[in-house]
């Protein structure tokens, strides 16, 4: 499992010319799963995106959580997280997670993380406009091992 984290001061999903998520103050997510990605990895990711200290504290170090300064999640689906360009210029995406698969995990991921924080999300599988203003800038990649002993 693979997450693009960015701090945000604004961001949202665009599908059909309608907005189907935002997020004000806080993070946006881009994640990708691959075939051996289980409800380990989720809740190791869960749990490292809501206290991962990204925000400013009052002297102006990164020392606060999301959960911290009550921000909020966009969560967009993006299987090309796995793409491999080892070979040619066409990238190849058999590391992705199966559609059907990646669903179940996207969901499980989303529920999880509205346990502890409000979160808004693109449409999976979807044609997806993304914006945003990244704040900082900002932007973190996080992985778990894909169910082999996550810590």
């Amino acid at each position: 499992m693979k997450i693009v984290v960015q701090r945000v001061t604004n961001s949202n999903v665009v599908v059909n010319e309608k907005i189907v998520g935002k997020c004000n103050k806080g993070l946006m997510l881009l994640i990708g799963f691959t075939h051996d990605d289980t409800s380990n990895d989720i809740d190791y990711m869960v749990k490292k995106v809501l206290n991962l200290r990204i925000f400013d504290d009052e002297k102006g170090v990164m020392n606060k959580s999301i959960l911290d300064v009550n921000g909020n999640i966009l969560s967009i689906s993006q299987f090309t997280l796995y793409a491999d360009t080892t070979k040619g210029n066409r990238p190849s995406y058999v590391n992705a997670a199966k559609s059907e698969y990646a669903t179940k995990l996207y969901d499980e991921f989303n529920e999880k993380l509205k346990e502890h924080i409000n979160v808004e999300t693109g449409i999976f599988g979807a044609e997806m406009f993304v914006s945003l203003v990244n704040d900082g800038p900002i932007t973190i990649i996080l992985e778990s091992r894909g169910g082999k002993g996550v810590k």
